[in-house]
């Protein structure tokens, strides 16, 4: 059964700048300016006052769904050009003691002597916009960037080098 109007409206904080053209969504804060482009969902989104409005017309309830997610998606850029994102990571290690050494610039981190390996280090480069820095915490590393995903991604990439193979993990 189709819905006819399914519609969520969400303020827009002052120190923050949107625009929106054509799906295109464009939010500007004090961190930066992030652009995300919603061309593929068959949703309206615009901007009424001081309210984004997001709208879906006639939709079965899987279409309804992109409602929420063009919404969400929106919110997180807001928050992301308002506070930024972060996630800290930690080395845990039973035996080889893991060094992770990362530049000054902060855009790649190398992680020596995992499970002992003396000839292989891996260099991670993150992606544009991300940052690593280590904390005053041994062993302990945080990824920050104004986009989530970006954030996520980075720190997928860092566990996935990391996760042991053709190993007994116990």
């Amino acid at each position: 059964m189709k819905v006819i109007k399914q519609s969520i409206s969400f303020e827009v904080p002052s120190a923050v700048n949107v625009a929106i053209k054509a799906r295109r969504v464009r939010v500007t804060g004090k961190r930066g300016t992030l652009i995300r482009e919603f061309k593929h969902l068959a949703v309206d989104i615009y901007k009424q006052g001081k309210f984004i409005c997001v709208d879906k017309y006639f939709g079965t309830k899987k279409e309804l769904a992109a409602v929420k997610t063009v919404s969400s998606h929106i919110k997180n850029m807001i928050k992301g050009v308002r506070y930024g994102f972060q996630k800290k990571m930690k080395s845990v290690y039973a035996h080889f003691p893991i060094n992770m050494v990362i530049p000054k610039a902060g855009n790649e981190v190398t992680i020596n002597n995992f499970l002992g390996n003396k000839i292989k280090d891996c260099t991670i480069k993150m992606l544009p916009g991300v940052t690593v820095q280590p904390t005053g915490n041994k062993d302990e590393i945080v990824v920050r960037s104004n986009d989530i995903e970006l954030v996520g991604k980075c720190a997928a990439l860092i566990q996935q080098y990391t996760s042991v193979k053709n190993k007994d993990i116990r």
